[in-house]
């Protein structure tokens, strides 16, 4: 082909797939318009995802008639003039490409009205053809509605994700301005159900808890630090709440969200030795520095920075988040129900859960610190194995090397792995693993048995989740019906539990709709093909008794009972393992006792 100049409208639908992305890059591009106008209320409206709706209304100051078919033009800005202006920008945008790129790839209406002015103004723009301005009654602010996104590039229409997908983006980036921008009220309204409501008092706590729950809120350390034209705002996480994910980390750089990856590193590693691996702190901090010292001209969507002094700054956010953990992190304080692992050694100390003896803190079946009443999981139900067909003389071979061989309980050490010794050597058991594995093979059990038992609660207990989750629940609400839970929703982003399976009677229904919608930490291959059996495995490992946890005599030897009538004992429903066996020759090898063959 010849070197030709491509149509106007082709090169503006080419350029556009820069800026516009997704729905949540069309919602992200007004809302920054409507806060650089200096709007102190913004309601977004969406239908299917966005896909076939976005709407933005402010109160801003608007733009005037005579100015609306120039907003609409690519390159056309009120926020710079020169090249010199990209090193002082104050300002979300400065580019002028949004509103021409939304308007190419869409059919794109504009309401405006500025102050002291009868009547508003409003401009049609379809797949970049601009029509005319026509005069209309309208409230001071802007009106910005997107219809029919990318409805003349059907291939970048075909690459959109699930509307859950597109619905969580677009959540997540209202939520992050939220936080941002706690004077200004927000509502995100899909459909016609609001789905996010923020009060607009400045209160940033206040939205955390809409966002995250009341008590993650409370939870939350609060981070102040100046340095040398440098400030440092907004809230970290305690090291005990973390997430098996970078994404509720969030910084925000002069009032621009940015996706930075050195800043993140700096925030985890002010967070060394304190986190288990693959866990993540949640953090939405705020970072104002004079605009010569970074560069926001990087990339098309404005979403990455460069410093000038990138050390600098990166020193400045580990020491200044470190700061705040040490300064409100609790010293941790020895359980006055155990004794001290140096002990007196005429007393039994930390040996007494090694000996058959009942000790003072392990008598008794009902010891609440395994937070579980162990005696409604292990009930005649798990102590009997599950009826299997009649199975090939192969398989019984297979199902004999899976099971476990009856073993004699040892003790606990570390209150997190139990010792048991077997016909062919040791056996190390991990006490949450084993109780998850436990607990998910009772429940699907009785799954496929269709006999769920379901307890009522006694008062129902109100749940509330981030707005980017509660679509998520709603979604599943049939599964955890079916299961034993009674959910119903409740207000906004509110879910009410009113029973629950009776195997996790006593315990915290919050826990289970939280391990439902928080990102996962575990492999989830083995169940990927099977959506109730991970919704099982999720609600169950979240139930199960955690490490650290001291258990009683008797709770250990239920555990271990309760594992060796497990059909797949050996590892979790993650496939993670449950136990390490130590044979009795690699005993003896270790200790000299056998030679290298």
């Amino acid at each position: 082909m010849p070197i030709h100049l491509l149509a106007p409208e082709v090169a503006s639908q080419i350029a556009a797939g820069e800026v516009v992305e997704r729905p949540a890059s069309v919602v992200k591009e007004l809302v920054e318009n409507a806060l650089d106008a200096g709007a102190r209320s913004i309601t977004v409206t969406i239908q299917d995802a966005g896909r076939s709706l976005i709407e933005i209304a402010d109160d801003g100051a608007g733009i005037p008639a005579g100015e609306l078919s120039l907003a609409v033009e690519r390159h056309a800005t009120s926020k710079l003039i020169n090249a010199n202006d990209l090193f002082q920008i104050h300002t979300l945008g400065f580019r002028g490409e949004a509103l021409a790129s939304i308007g190419s790839v869409s059919r794109l209406s504009i309401t405006s009205r500025v102050k002291n002015t009868d009547a508003g103004a409003r401009v049609r723009v379809e797949g970049g053809i601009t029509g005319r301005i026509e005069p209309i009654g309208a409230p001071v602010g802007t009106t910005v509605r997107v219809e029919e996104l990318f409805f003349n590039v059907p291939a970048r229409l075909k690459f959109l994700k699930q509307d859950l997908t597109e619905r969580r983006a677009i959540d997540g980036f209202l939520a992050r301005y939220a936080l941002a921008y706690p004077a200004v009220r927000f509502k995100l309204i899909d459909g016609s159900t609001p789905s996010l409501q923020t009060a607009g008092d400045g209160d940033r706590r206040t939205i955390l808890a809409t966002l995250y729950g009341v008590e993650v809120a409370k939870q939350m350390l609060e981070v102040l630090a100046e340095d040398e034209g440098m400030s440092l705002t907004g809230y970290i996480s305690p090291a005990s709440l973390t997430r098996s994910n970078r994404k509720e980390i969030t910084f925000f750089i002069n009032g621009r969200w940015v996706s930075d990856t050195p800043l993140t590193q700096a925030l985890l590693q002010s967070y060394h030795t304190l986190l288990m691996v693959g866990r993540y702190p949640m953090a939405a901090l705020f970072l104002e520095i004079d605009p010569s010292e970074v560069d926001v001209n990087v990339h098309p969507a404005k979403a990455e920075v460069r410093f000038k002094n990138q050390d600098r700054v990166f020193s400045f956010v580990q020491r200044s988040a470190r700061r705040a953990l040490l300064a409100y992190s609790p010293v941790p304080a020895l359980p006055s129900t155990q004794q001290p692992w140096g002990g007196n050694s005429s007393s039994a100390g930390g040996w007494a859960a090694f000996s058959n003896e009942k000790t003072p803190q392990s008598q008794g079946p009902t010891s609440s610190t395994i937070g579980l009443e162990w005696a409604l999981a292990h009930d005649d139900f798990e102590s009997t194995p599950v009826e299997t067909p009649a199975a090939q003389p192969e398989e019984n071979q297979l199902a004999a090397r899976l099971h476990l061989p009856i073993m004699r309980l040892i003790g606990q050490i570390g209150s997190t792995y139990l010792i048991a010794e077997g016909p062919d050597g040791l056996y190390l058991i991990d006490q949450h693993a084993a109780h998850e594995r436990v607990l998910f093979e009772k429940l699907m059990a009785q799954h496929e048995q269709k006999n769920i038992p379901a307890q009522s609660l006694l008062t129902p207990q109100v749940v509330q989740v981030p707005p980017v989750s509660a679509k998520i629940l709603e979604e599943q609400i049939p599964i955890l019906e079916h299961f034993g839970f009674h959910v119903e929703a409740f207000g906004p982003n509110t879910f009410q539990v009113r029973a629950m399976p009776a195997i996790f009677a006593n315990t915290d229904p919050a826990n289970a709709l939280h391990a439902l919608v928080e990102d996962f930490e575990e492999d989830e291959t083995p169940l990927q093909n099977e959506i109730e059996s991970k919704i099982a495995a999720r609600v169950c490992k979240r139930m199960a008794v955690k490490a650290g946890k001291s258990l009683s005599s008797e709770e250990q030897r239920a555990l271990l009972t309760d594992l060796e009538n497990c059909n797949s004992p050996r590892t979790c429903p993650h496939g993670r393992p449950t136990m390490i066996h130590l044979s009795v020759d690699m005993l003896e090898r270790q200790f000299g006792r056998k030679g290298a063959r």
